[in-house]
């Protein structure tokens, strides 16, 4: 067996975002800091919690707003574009009178 392959092993003091704190063998580090533990998690209490981690719900709102958007081909927006430029040479004055 190779010697010294092995990683530091540390008594780890977890300490989750409700303030629960607990510890566990860990090679990450002393000190883990997590999100939801079983104290607070909606499996282990039984109570209907709503996570939402970094706004995943706001994204995938944003995401599905964004599919329902119409897209415009390329030719049709050559044709309004040229549409635009009709109107716009048939309300100029066709004589010096009319500018006047």
């Amino acid at each position: 067996m190779q010697s010294k392959i092995h990683p530091k092993w540390y008594q780890a003091k977890v300490t989750c975002s409700c303030g629960e704190t607990f510890t566990v063998g860990s090679t990450l580090g002393p000190e883990l800091k997590v999100e939801i533990c079983s104290a607070c998690h909606p499996f282990y209490t039984g109570q209907m919690k709503f996570v939402d981690a970094a706004g995943r719900v706001d994204a995938f709102k944003a995401r599905i707003q964004k599919a329902d958007t119409k897209k415009i081909s390329k030719t049709e927006k050559r044709k309004i574009k040229h549409e635009k430029k009709i109107q716009e040479e048939q309300s100029r004055p066709e004589t010096l009178a009319e500018l006047r």
